[in-house]
């Protein structure tokens, strides 16, 4: 088990009817606010008016920035580190799902610093030592960004998805209501159900098998994204179905789980070049490398961690043959992925072709080996890639 520093200071209020406090909350940091939001889904739902309200009612100064992309781009960071310096901006504040708030932190960094923001996540990477405080309020259940001290930027120019984490891009603030998140589409929440199984995977997949505690707080994660998902996407407005994945959103990557079970991710590096040319849903990238890794991965040195997924999150028999339980794990991962959920299964269905493999493996290996549960160079990412076509 590895020895990790746990700090995550960020105030949650979980919960129907919070947004009463946000108002409060804003006003400790001051007295000039940007508002940043997407494509207007928060107009349609009444949200919008309702943060506005609380913003106004508390005598704030409000300025905004909406347009933010799926996949967020360095254009829209950039926009919003100009209204941050020529505004004074005091404090940011994050209406939307992931790419909303990954890119408003960036925007509160780039905010500190001359340099362009880019710069953070290019070759220079340039040091994160200081961010304008952002408060987020979450309408996806999905990345986990409302709790976590990262964020991943794209930039069309370089064909690039980068991420980074640095501490002072923490919000200070997050409101989860999962109200907030009845109007969310079935495939949406499909993708997000995917991406949180895949950011629970990435630490669970770990041969290191001395921290029984944590694998059973990510087994009962995996099961309740299992248990919730589908209801969530029959029922919208299931309160119980929307809190129990809110909830799981953050707790899957606020650093609880991957403190003492520290190692590189292999799935997301890989879809990152997916969603970097072809600009798809995340979720639904990972959704379709993730089984296909696994595939990849099982031998004979990693199938007991197969067996132990298997058994536990989707109550396999144990008493068969180590091998044929870990098979029996990946069709069940994709019955779940791919029927349950309804998400596409191929590379083929959403338009990704073969002759980018290379450049995305070596892109994802970063030119040389891709650590994780199985170590990957690029030729190695070049065959995952053939599996998912």
């Amino acid at each position: 088990m590895n020895s990790f520093i746990y700090d995550i200071p960020v105030k949650v209020y979980f919960g129907e009817n919070q947004l009463q406090h946000l108002g409060k909350e804003l006003s400790k940091f001051g007295k000039r606010v940007l508002l940043t939001y997407g494509g207007g889904s928060i107009k349609k739902t009444g949200l919008y008016d309702t943060v506005i309200s609380e913003i106004e009612k508390n005598g704030l100064e409000v300025f905004e920035l909406s347009g933010i992309e799926p996949n967020p781009r360095i254009e829209s960071v950039r926009k919003g580190v100009r209204i941050c310096k020529d505004e004074k901006i005091d404090v940011l504040l994050a209406v939307g799902g992931g790419s909303t708030l990954d890119a408003t932190k960036f925007m509160a960094a780039g905010a500190c610093v001359e340099h362009d923001p880019w710069d953070f996540l290019s070759e220079n990477w340039a040091p994160i030592e200081k961010a304008l405080p952002v408060i987020t309020v979450l309408t996806l259940a999905a990345t986990g960004s409302e709790m976590d001290a990262g964020g991943v930027i794209s930039n069309p120019e370089t064909q690039d998805k980068i991420g980074r984490l640095a501490p002072p891009m923490l919000p200070k603030v997050s409101f989860l209501d999962p109200t907030l998140t009845y109007t969310v589409s079935p495939y949406q929440t499909a993708c997000g159900a995917a991406d949180m199984m895949s950011h629970i995977m990435e630490v669970y997949f770990n041969m290191e098998q001395d921290l029984y505690m944590l694998d059973y707080f990510m087994e009962g994660m995996m099961r309740t994204i299992i248990k919730y998902a589908p209801i969530a996407m029959r029922e919208p407005e299931n309160y119980e179905a929307r809190a129990n994945l809110m909830w799981t959103s953050s707790w899957a990557i606020n650093g609880f789980v991957n403190g003492g079970k520290r190692q590189a991710w292999s799935c997301h590096p890989m879809e990152h070049e997916l969603s970097a040319i072809y600009d798809i849903t995340h979720g639904l990238g990972l959704a379709i490398l993730t089984p296909r890794w696994m595939e990849y991965c099982l031998d004979e040195s990693t199938v007991s961690k197969y067996v132990q997924f298997g058994v536990n999150v989707f109550g396999i028999d144990e008493r068969q043959e180590p091998m044929v339980i870990a098979r029996q794990s990946i069709e069940k991962l994709s019955e779940f992925l791919f029927g349950t959920l309804g998400l596409k299964r191929t590379f083929t269905e959403v338009g990704i072709r073969a002759e980018d493999f290379p450049v995305m493996a070596r892109k994802a290996c970063g030119n040389g080996v891709l650590p994780g549960f199985k170590p990957l160079a690029q030729e190695d990412i070049e065959r995952i890639f053939e599996m998912c076509q």
